[in-house]
């Protein structure tokens, strides 16, 4: 018995067809959730520097503009150091918090090491918590603004000058300004 190819049924082209469509559709969705992905980073940081949250500060000097000290209200500042993952650094706040008036400067500084024989670029990223408080934290001259060359071996204090804006919502009575410092890459 001689068995031949039976040629298919005159429905599975349709089928066919409708599985290539699909096949195209499911492309077209990858790729433009890969796009989307891909996106979501800039355009999250953007959001948070226009609205204030997470804690993203502007990474630049806040414009010194006179305003009332309110020498009534005290909000604790509470200073945090982070490293990258394997940063071959030492970085810490010289001091973990301080009392101050809305209004008024303050200075502190992070001290930081390079702990290789080799020359390296640190750049410090700052955060402040509660996120709401992000709007309201002015810094003035900050060690965060520039990148930080270091010669090996070599330790520096770094200084931070900050005020808190009186219009910082009464609730808020506690401020983190926290920094993570990481190993620039090809600089």
């Amino acid at each position: 018995m001689d068995h031949q190819p039976s040629s298919p049924p005159a429905a599975s082209a349709p089928l066919q067809q409708a599985n290539r469509r699909l096949l195209r559709r499911l492309l077209l969705i990858t790729v433009a959730m890969f796009g989307f992905g891909f996106a979501l980073a800039p355009l999250y940081d953007v959001f948070c520097a226009i609205t204030g949250l997470n804690g993203k500060t502007a990474g630049q000097a806040a414009t010194v503009e006179p305003m009332a000290v309110d020498e009534t209200r005290v909000v604790t500042v509470e200073f945090v150091a982070n490293l990258n993952v394997n940063a071959p650094w030492e970085f810490a706040p010289k001091v973990a918090r301080m009392a101050v008036h809305p209004g008024q400067y303050y200075q502190t500084q992070f001290h930081a090491r390079n702990l290789t024989d080799q020359p390296m670029v640190g750049q410090a990223i700052p955060s402040v918590a509660p996120g709401l408080a992000a709007q309201h934290f002015q810094k003035i001259e900050c060690f965060c603004f520039v990148q930080q060359p270091f010669q090996p071996g070599e330790a520096r204090d770094m200084p931070v000058t900050f005020r808190i804006d009186p219009a910082l919502p009464p609730e808020v009575r506690t401020v983190t300004l926290s920094y993570t410092f990481f190993k620039r890459d090809g600089v």
